[in-house]
């Protein structure tokens, strides 16, 4: 569980980082929509998870390692916007959130699941 510390540095990154996608991502992905969607920093500040979702690309390991390829570029924006609030910028390891692709299949499987007939109780 996340103590009210990382809940709020994870914000101020989810935040900035959303910042610096929206006018920068272009230059990484184009024609790309980047969504930070989750971020998770360990309880030392040190390390920040970052989920991100893509859209209007289909290879999103493509894109990933695009992501992770300007890591340390991002890595120094975001220290350039966030160095008067934090003491050491943290690491960003970059994931594919896949949150919104699992949905999507467990609505086609429940939707199956409901237009099969019904089987009547044998007992």
């Amino acid at each position: 569980m996340e103590s009210k510390r990382q809940q709020k540095f994870a914000g101020v990154i989810q935040q900035d980082l959303a910042a610096i996608f929206q006018r920068e991502g272009m230059n990484y992905l184009p024609n790309t929509l980047v969504t930070i969607t989750k971020v998770r920093v360990t309880p030392d500040l040190a390390i920040a998870r970052i989920f991100l979702s893509f859209f209007g690309n289909n290879n999103l390991q493509l894109a990933l390692q695009t992501i992770k390829s300007h890591a340390s570029e991002i890595r120094y924006k975001l220290g350039a916007r966030i160095k008067d609030q934090v003491r050491i910028i943290p690491q960003l390891e970059f994931f594919v959130d896949d949150t919104s692709e699992y949905v999507e299949r467990m609505d086609k499987i429940f939707e199956k699941l409901s237009k099969e007939e019904r089987q009547p109780d044998t007992e």
